[in-house]
């Protein structure tokens, strides 16, 4: 497509090497949303929630706007009057929502009479699942790209650049443009072919085994049953029930939920396909519900240069308290669902070392920082260097517990 206009409202030329133009976007609304997508499907690990139409719902629905701290500020790159690079970026008033902490970092600033925020970010608002942040048509559009971020955040006197949860190609970028890595630990399940159920926990040692029979056992005994919802069957009664789930979850919390109700509206009208409902039952009365997404492959669909078919954990909620209910809704149902789709792999979400015992198994996720002023830079790097050795002796702790048999 041919680059917008130089008078598009909102929208900002920022200078760039020669033969290219970086635009900031006050807006996702101001790009094109086919030209985007393209651009995702080209990336290897593209996620469903660098959709255009992910991004646009979590502005428009008034989740991920100015007013909850978060200021769009999408990135694109122009090479030859064609879009050649873009990201999801974020002016920011605060660390929430983000699941990689820098709270320590905002405090040191603080401490000595600086302001840490706001800052910049480029990842998808509360949403801590790996994927590509810099849609980029080459390796050198995607380093013009970090280098024109950087630029950026001089030019707005932002004290720092945050990328969260990246790909490898994401990261070779910003190591090879003087970002510093930060490793964290999440925890995924993998599909190794198994024909049932029953196949995946004989893989597993005998006291793992035993132990998710009997939780099972218990929300059965419970006389809890599930339906499964996919796409359109979850319909207006299956999305107002998963909100009420999702919204009383963050309210016991003492905190108001993330996202808005109007946001999953737009799931529902834009991104149907990629969403899969279990609705727990008990007397033939929901009583809770875990929400999955879906890759593209997973959900069936074609044109996406990344095959991989995956399963996301998302939210879960539950009006009344059943024993094991949320191991059950949460772990075992959406393993069981992949199975049978033939689903490679569920993605858990952030932390909880408990989901190993579910053959959750650790997986080492890259961000990539930038701090504008030199003597912050120096402190973070050797505190970087010092966190990574710990989170690679984690590691090595983790799989020393391997739920699966040994041999």
């Amino acid at each position: 497509m041919d680059a917008p206009s130089s008078d598009t409202p909102d929208t900002a030329d920022t200078p760039a090497p020669p033969g290219y133009v970086l635009r900031m976007h006050a807006s996702p609304a101001e790009i094109d949303a086919a030209a985007w997508d393209a651009l995702l499907a080209a990336q290897r690990h593209a996620s469903p929630f660098s959709r255009h139409a992910y991004l646009l719902a979590l502005h428009e629905s008034g989740s991920a706007v100015p007013e909850t701290g978060w200021s769009p500020a999408f990135a694109t790159l122009w090479r030859d009057g064609r879009l050649a690079a873009a990201c999801p970026l974020y002016a920011k008033a605060h660390s929430y929502g983000e699941y990689v902490f820098d709270w320590a970092w905002a405090n040191a600033y603080s401490q000595h009479g600086l302001d840490y925020y706001p800052k910049a970010l480029c990842a998808i608002p509360f949403t801590p699942v790996p994927g590509a942040r810099l849609l980029a048509q080459d390796a050198e559009a995607r380093a013009v790209l970090v280098r024109g971020l950087v630029q950026w955040c001089e030019a707005e006197s932002l004290s720092s650049l945050h990328l969260l949860f990246a790909t490898d190609d994401d990261v070779d970028a910003c190591r090879d443009n003087g970002l510093m890595l930060r490793h964290t630990v999440q925890f995924h399940w993998q599909n190794a072919g198994y024909a049932d159920f029953e196949a995946f926990l004989a893989g597993l040692a005998q006291d793992k085994r035993k132990k998710i029979r009997q939780e099972r056992r218990k929300v059965a005994d419970a006389g809890v049953t599930f339906r499964t919802l996919q796409g359109a069957a979850i319909g207006d009664a299956g999305w107002d029930f998963f909100y009420r789930c999702y919204e009383r979850t963050y309210l016991e919390h003492g905190n108001a939920p993330y996202l808005t109700r109007d946001f999953f509206r737009r799931m529902q009208r834009t991104m149907p396909e990629h969403w899969l409902l279990f609705v727990a039952e008990r007397a033939g009365e929901p009583i809770a519900c875990s929400l999955v997404a879906l890759s593209d492959a997973a959900a069936g669909l074609q044109g996406s240069a990344d095959s991989e078919r995956v399963a996301y954990g998302r939210y879960w909620g539950a009006l009344e308290r059943v024993d094991c209910l949320h191991f059950e809704a949460c772990y075992y149902q959406p393993i069981a669902w992949c199975i049978a789709h033939g689903v490679a792999r569920f993605e858990g979400g952030a932390q909880g070392e408990h989901k190993m015992a579910r053959a959750l198994m650790p997986v080492a996720t890259t961000s990539a920082h930038w701090l504008a002023r030199p003597d912050f830079s120096e402190a973070v790097e050797r505190f970087l260097a010092r966190e990574g050795d710990g989170i690679a002796g984690y590691l090595e702790h983790l799989e020393e517990r391997s739920p699966f048999r040994h041999g």
